[in-house]
This record gives C-alpha cells, structure tokens and sequence, in this order.
C-alpha cells in the first residue's frame, strides 16, 4: 500500500507540472508571437491541458500519439524536447523535423509523436494503421488518435472506427470536445445526441469525462488502455473542455461574437490547472512555495529554450528537397 500510496503521490505532481509547464510554454508562444518570427499559424491549447497531459502520462514511451494541428501540449506531455519544438515553430534545422513543418506538423519518433496532421480527422486513419500494424506484427503497443469535435463530422472518422473494431485494434480515440469547430459551435453542427453515440454505434466501448479534471482523464485512459493491451479492441474518450483562445493566433477573441463573454467566464473559472493546483495543496501533496519554485524552473527551461530556437541556423538551401519524393 505504501509503494502504491507514493506513486499515486508522484503522478499528482506529475500531472501538476506538466499542465503548469503547457500553460507557460504556450503563454510564453502567445506573448513573443507578434514578434514576427514565428512564421507559421500557431494553435494554443491554453485551457486544454488536462486533455493532454492526462491521457498521455498514463501512456507509455512505446505507445504511439498522432496529432492535429493543435499539438503542442500533447508533445509537451509525451516527453517532447521543448527546445525542439521552439526550433520548429521558428522553422529552424534544430527543430524535431529540422524546421520543415513548423507548430502544425510537429513529430518525434524519439518519444513515439509519429504525426500530427492538421487536415481535420487526417490523422485518425494513421493511427488505426498503426494500431494494424502493432496487431499484425504482435507488438504491445497502443496508437492513440486525438481528435475534435469536428472530426467526428468526417467520413474518415467512422470509417477508421468500423475497421478497428471489427479487428479490435489497439487504438484509443480521443475527443477533445471544445465545443468550437474554429467559429460554429457544436449544436449549429450535429443533432442533440451525445457524440459517445457515434463511437458506440459501432461497438466501441467509450469514457465521458470532465476534460478539465486532469485525474479523470488520467483514470479513464488507464482503463482504455487496459482494455487494448488485453485484445479488447479500441476505446473513445470524449473530454469536454474549452480552449481560451482564439481557433488559430495567440489572442483573445470573444468580442467577433461567435461566443460570448459569459460562457468564457464559466469556463475559465474552470481552469485545470488552477482546480488542480488547489486540489494538491488541500491534500498537502504540494505548498506554495513548491509552485513557485516550479513556475521558475519552468520559467528558466522556457527563457533557455526560446534562446536556442532564436540563435539556431535555418536549414541550408542545398537541403531543400530533401526528404520530397518525385
């Protein structure tokens, strides 16, 4: 009891930090944005990060993530290099694909991001292949496909779902439902019916959480994977969450009136990783003088890793086509 007492301790300021760290990583990207030198679309996840880092810290190295365009927080919580990913974004040949895909296309084999797509629902179908693949050739690997709301939309969406569970892939998908697919909201989109409907018409068995409650989704996953890694096939999580920020840029933008001020409000005042914060001090597992001294180490890691991306070379010319097939 007392060994499983000090993990369970160890994953809380696990998961802790590693929101605290997604928050200040992609606050810092808002902030230096309108420098200029980030020269490709940027998609936060500020608001999301239970989402991330809940699912992919009960992930292991060998587990496989495949991404959308907004995955900064899901490398972050897979064990990205942040210093990496800076480089990427500021298209510099230091970045995790040499500076060639910038915030939209991030991926590390190193730590098992294998893709991230930013085609709505392009990278589900990769991860059922994936999951195929680990099947076919008896590996003990899951495939995870994170998603939106909107990609439920798509055709790719239950194709890929009707062949993992006729097969009983290992692959887990997971919904982030932040309620926007960029300015239409959910209900302008899709019948009243819970999107868990749609995976479960095809047999797959699903998890609804409150994708702001970081230990929920942390939970959750632990079950889905238990489930694929004993041949039971695939599993869906729906997390409801909300991202701050606008669908694509690092600023605010409640005042084009595609939401309101009041609902943001409700759902900032849901912040995970302040409800988090609170929760681990209640309990005693953190003090506040442990959450300032995270926030300036994160602070530290952060100021160090812009300055490699800044002071990074850009890919040679000679290197241009590269890695493009004819």
């Amino acid at each position: 009891m007392a060994i499983i007492m000090k993990l369970e301790y160890e994953k809380s300021i696990e998961l802790y930090a590693c929101m605290q760290r997604i928050r200040l990583v992609e606050e810092a990207i808002s902030t230096r944005y309108v420098e200029q030198e980030m020269r490709c679309p940027v998609h936060l996840s500020i608001g999301q990060e239970a989402a991330a880092a809940g699912v992919c810290l009960a992930l292991e190295t060998r587990d496989k993530v495949f991404s959308t365009h907004r995955s900064h927080a899901h490398y972050l919580s897979k064990g990205g290099d942040l210093r990496k990913m800076l480089a990427e974004i500021y298209g510099k040949a230091t970045g995790c694909i040499g500076g060639r895909g910038g915030s939209m296309h991030i991926m590390d084999l190193d730590v098992n991001m294998v893709a991230s797509i930013p085609i709505v629902g392009s990278c589900i179908p990769l991860a059922v292949g994936s999951a195929l693949a680990d099947s076919l050739d008896g590996r003990d690997n899951v495939s995870i496909a994170y998603l939106g709301d909107a990609s439920v939309e798509e055709g790719v969406f239950h194709e890929s779902a009707n062949f993992a569970k006729l097969r009983d892939l290992p692959v887990l998908f997971v919904c982030e439902n932040n309620l926007y697919s960029v300015y239409t909201q959910l209900h302008e989109r899709q019948p009243d019916r819970p999107i868990t409907a749609l995976a479960e018409a095809h047999g797959i068995p699903t998890y609804h959480c409150d994708g702001n409650n970081v230990e929920e989704v942390y939970r959750s996953t632990l079950n889905a994977l238990k489930n694929a890694r004993s041949n039971k096939g695939p599993s869906f999580l729906l997390l409801d969450t909300y991202r701050w920020l606008e669908h694509c840029g690092p600023n605010f933008d409640n005042d084009i009136g595609y939401r309101t001020e009041a609902e943001f409000r409700i759902w900032k005042n849901r912040d995970p990783v302040i409800l988090y914060k609170k929760n681990l001090l209640k309990k005693g597992i953190l003090t506040e003088e442990d959450t300032v001294e995270l926030k300036c180490e994160i602070q530290k890691e952060i100021t160090a890793a812009f300055d490699f991306a800044k002071n990074s070379p850009y890919p040679d010319h000679s290197t241009a086509i590269n890695n493009v097939y004819a």
